[in-house]
């Protein structure tokens, strides 16, 4: 039986991996992107929504409006299943910080504007159907680096305060979630290390087999997806379905 699943940041590397994924096990794919679509991933069951930006507001205002509008163009197909998947580690500005003197607001707020503040915009626009809808399952990308008590190397600042944010604001949103509907499953979840843009720099530091191509990274997500119940709301997990700790 085919599901309806939304990719909110589909045109990300492993959002296009779930995307292509889910449409190769016959399911009605939707996903949300501020890229046009692929032309690979074009077909009848994809339905692809491009964010278009706003003019003659605040730029604040401009940013939670379109996604306001794309999310209520998704809800429409009932998906069960929700990916968000924002993510920023470095551009060609900024690293991730080796040491605190290296930490700059600009790389700081730019970290916390894509790896917070985006994803908390979705969910806030997400939140009413999610209050009514049976069994539905959203899978917030993190990342393992973001848990306090794992924390045993440094470095990285803005984007360790970013992951551990967007974690902790999953398990706040998950105790007001299940005030009103108690099959309802939110987590955060740390995919793992994916042969993409956002990890190619520090790739050659990774031990031989932990990179994963996006198609496998969107195989094991599916997985995690396919098990979660309520029980699991506001963990974090690992790409395995482990829990992690905060």
């Amino acid at each position: 039986m085919s599901e309806n699943i939304l990719i909110i940041g589909g045109g990300s590397g492993i959002g296009q991996g779930l995307v292509q994924h889910y449409l190769q096990q016959g399911d009605e794919v939707q996903a949300i992107s501020r890229r046009a679509c692929p032309a690979s991933l074009t077909k009848s069951d994809l339905n692809w929504l491009q964010l278009n930006s706003t003019e003659g507001e605040t730029r604040e205002d401009a940013e939670e409006n379109v996604i306001n509008q794309a999310v209520a163009e998704a809800l429409k197909g009932q998906p069960g299943i929700i990916f968000i998947c924002q993510g920023w580690l470095h551009d060609n500005q900024h690293g991730p910080e080796k040491t605190l003197r290296q930490l700059t607001a600009a790389q700081m707020q730019k970290s916390f504007a894509i790896n917070v503040m985006q994803p908390a915009l979705y969910l806030k626009a997400l939140f009413g159907y999610l209050t009514k809808q049976d069994q539905v399952k959203v899978l917030v990308l993190s990342a393992k680096v973001g848990s306090i008590t794992d924390n045993q190397l440094g470095g990285w600042f803005s984007y360790r305060a970013s992951k551990a944010a967007i974690n902790m604001l999953v398990k706040t949103s998950s105790i007001e979630l299940g005030r009103y509907n108690k099959t309802a499953a939110l987590v955060s979840v740390h995919p793992g290390t994916t042969d993409t843009a956002l990890s190619a720099p520090f790739q050659a530091n990774i031990p031989a087999g932990q990179l994963q191509t996006a198609a496998a990274t969107a195989k094991r997500l599916a997985a995690v997806a396919a098990q979660l119940t309520a029980r699991h709301s506001g963990q974090l997990l690992n790409w395995d379905g482990s829990v992690l700790p905060f």
